[in-house]
């Protein structure tokens, strides 16, 4: 129970942070607010973001099967990580933009989620994107 209580907590923290950055990362093309994204997602598998983020496709797929939390996060890391990628490739980063999209692809495969869905705590910043 308390693992539980923990585990959720972390995910809500992620949730918030990374929602703001990806507002400002999507809506006002801020792209630098990519940074704060890759930086939650290395903290919430207990990774430094510089080299969680340097990591292969497969192998950030390992790192976060051995995390142990993997399965729980899987759906917020993919889609976050798609997102940051959609945010760079408008920005014109393209060498990042297939990067991350190649890392959330492979975490949405590996933990059997469609980067088609969208976690629940991301339908409003979706919504926002289509109007």
């Amino acid at each position: 129970m308390l693992h539980r209580d923990y585990l959720m907590d972390i995910i809500e923290n992620f949730v918030n942070t990374v929602l703001h950055a990806l507002k400002r990362a999507l809506l006002e093309r801020d792209v630098h607010s990519c940074v704060e994204v890759e930086q939650a997602v290395g903290e919430l598998l207990d990774l430094d973001a510089a080299n969680a983020m340097a990591l292969s496709p497969d192998s950030l797929v390992t790192m976060m099967q051995l995390s142990g939390v993997g399965d729980s996060v899987a759906s917020y890391v993919a889609y976050s990580l798609n997102r940051v990628g959609d945010a760079y490739q408008r920005a014109g980063y393209d060498t990042l933009a297939k990067t991350r999209h190649e890392q959330a692809s492979a975490v949405a495969v590996a933990f059997g989620w469609a980067l088609s869905q969208v976690p629940e705590e991301f339908q409003g910043l979706e919504a926002d994107l289509k109007a």
